[in-house]
């Protein structure tokens, strides 16, 4: 598949890059495309020195083209970006492509990180994202409560569920197929696009959580 990355040059669009480069072509996207070109160009060299040959590709372009191209798009954008990156980009997007949400609307005030829909009473991620998209089931959110120091080190083994919300049951599979290909990693089926902010709302908790007893990127596991 060819997997879209808009803010790939981030460290999230990095590790991703990195993890599905083996079996994928990777688009990566920004406003600057080349930025977007320099950062495929160093991430295609990390991941032939962690993995040697690779059956897929990393190269980089701006935002609009890799959008249209993509059969999976991922948003690794922030929260406050939503409406001004994603109005002139989902329109355009194949009716087949799978759109990934890993955005979480939160901000940190002097008690710790906090949920925005909460505390400011506006949309989630998810309804932000899905107001741009011409088939608004495509939609699935994902990928909320990774740790990105983890996920940039192509050797390094993760331990973590992976919170999934979506209506489309084949958009679900293609994003729980990119799950599992990541070793260590397992989806976990929570619900519709409407139970998204479930999923969103963990990323603040967790943050949270590791501040106050001092760990070290944690991750999430359903026992």
């Amino acid at each position: 598949m060819k997997i879209g990355i808009i803010g790939g040059t981030g460290g999230m669009g990095k590790g991703f890059a990195l993890r599905w480069c083996k079996k994928h072509d990777i688009l990566i996207g920004s406003r600057d495309a080349q930025r977007a070109s320099d950062a495929a160009k160093e991430y295609l060299q990390t991941a032939k020195q962690a993995f040697g040959n690779i059956n897929g590709t990393i190269s980089g372009t701006d935002n609009n083209s890799v959008a249209a191209q993509s059969d999976v798009l991922i948003l690794s954008i922030p929260y406050e970006n939503i409406d001004s990156v994603c109005s002139g980009l989902l329109g355009n997007i194949k009716d087949s492509c799978t759109v990934i949400s890993p955005i979480v609307p939160m901000t940190k005030t002097d008690i710790g990180f906090e949920f925005i829909p909460l505390k400011e009473n506006k949309p989630f991620s998810h309804q932000m994202v899905q107001k741009h998209m011409k088939n608004k089931n495509k939609l699935v959110s994902a990928f909320h409560v990774i740790s990105e120091k983890k996920l940039v080190d192509p050797n390094f083994t993760l331990d973590y569920d992976i919170f999934v919300c979506g209506d489309d049951k084949e958009s679900i599979d293609v994003v729980n197929g990119l799950i599992g290909e990541i070793s260590g990693l397992r989806p976990i089926f929570l619900g519709s696009g409407a139970l998204a902010y479930q999923a969103e709302i963990a990323t603040p908790l967790l943050l949270n959580a590791m501040i106050k007893n001092k760990m070290k990127n944690p991750g999430i596991k359903i026992l």
